[in-house]
């Protein structure tokens, strides 16, 4: 692999709170060899990420700076950053017919519970955050410790998808 890091980019329906999760934790432990970005195809209106999900990265040492909802259209912009891996991290984002991603970029389904579902109390909501944060976190760990045979671009495919098994 070269010294350019390995773009991924993270869908969900309004990039609040997975796809949000799965950016940051990719930055934090990348190191270099990655960047994480995130977007959705219905974004939050007020483009600000769920706040227990960014309390919920706070609290794991993950910088929340720069982090907000946005459209997957910023990201089929001719001056957008390559892609070279999209992952959904939801069920309704992959299910949704996606732009034109510039590159044919190796695409994969790591589907994770909506942490911010249901009508619990906040200390449970709490608890799925965290979960949740803990599962990308462990997926991720894979990915970033993968050997660069594995991120080659033709090889990049198929370790994507087995991942979303891990």
């Amino acid at each position: 692999m070269s010294a350019k890091p390995l773009n991924v980019l993270f869908l969900c329906t309004h990039n609040s709170a997975r796809s949000i999760l799965a950016e940051a934790t990719l930055n934090h432990i990348g190191g270099g060899r990655f960047k994480g970005f995130s977007a959705g195809s219905s974004p939050r209106e007020n483009q600000q990420p769920n706040p227990m999900g960014l309390q919920t990265l706070r609290n794991a040492g993950i910088s929340v700076d720069g982090l907000r909802s946005k459209s997957w259209d910023e990201f089929a912009l001719p001056d957008a950053p390559h892609m070279d891996l999209i992952i959904t991290v939801c069920d309704n984002a992959a299910g949704e017919v996606c732009p034109f991603w510039p590159g044919k970029p190796a695409t994969a389904h790591w589907g994770y519970a909506d942490p911010s579902a249901g009508d619990g109390s906040d200390e449970q909501k709490a608890e799925a955050f965290k979960n949740t944060l803990h599962a990308i976190h462990q997926r991720l760990e894979l990915l970033v410790n993968l050997p660069a045979d594995k991120l080659d671009a033709m090889v990049l495919q198929q370790t994507a998808k087995e991942l979303a098994t891990a």
